[in-house]
């Protein structure tokens, strides 16, 4: 059994997704460093490396989804512009794409939450925890795992992948870094909702 402090160590150590880091502990049968070996013989201890290099190259794309439903613009950096032309780099960016529209992130990772939406986050979930009768001695706890989950639907990073629930977005922007050997960046993102905020009036 692999425990989950040791995927997460190999994880900070290598920059590696969670579920390639996972299989790469069960096929070493939890040795660490035959573990790092086996991500690196398969590319995917690059991504950690890449991560400081600048990146200022890469594509403004666009997807509408739905008949004109929904839209989504976002930008993704590379640090070159051949890899920008890849067809694998255009691919990661159109299924970004999607997975904004889809699955709806208000904010591209964790850090990018401001503290007073965690504040007033932490507050209605403490509140809800209370009302549901839960001991006091275990709210604080019960709040900070309901937080885990607000991160995992509302950041695109945490977010599971549209296409393979086991593998998160932070994932696949992994492999894709290890594959096209350069760093990799989601920048930034819109998405449109047809009629979003618009109230409707039940005047005549």
């Amino acid at each position: 059994m692999i425990s989950a402090q040791a995927v997460k160590e190999l994880r900070e150590r290598t920059g590696a997704g969670m579920m390639d880091c996972k299989k790469a502990l069960m096929e070493a049968n939890g040795d660490m460093e035959k573990a790092i070996d086996i991500l690196r013989e398969k590319g995917l201890a690059a991504a950690a490396k890449k991560a400081g290099r600048v990146a200022n190259e890469g594509l403004v794309d666009a997807y509408i989804h739905s008949g004109g439903r929904i839209g989504v613009l976002v930008e993704v950096n590379c640090e070159t512009d051949f890899v920008a032309n890849t067809d694998e780099f255009k691919n990661f960016v159109k299924e970004i794409c999607m997975q904004i529209a889809a699955a709806n992130p208000k904010y591209i990772s964790r850090e990018d939450v401001p503290q007073t939406v965690l504040e007033k986050e932490r507050e209605i979930l403490k509140a809800q925890a209370l009302n549901e009768g839960k001991p006091q001695n275990v709210v604080d706890r019960i709040v900070e795992g309901r937080i885990e989950k607000f991160y995992k639907e509302n950041c695109l990073l945490e977010q599971e992948y549209i296409r393979d629930p086991e593998k998160t977005v932070k994932d696949l922007l992994n492999e894709t870094i290890a594959k096209l050997g350069e760093n990799i960046v989601i920048r930034r993102f819109v998405r449109f909702e047809r009629g979003e905020g618009i109230e409707t009036s039940s005047n005549e």
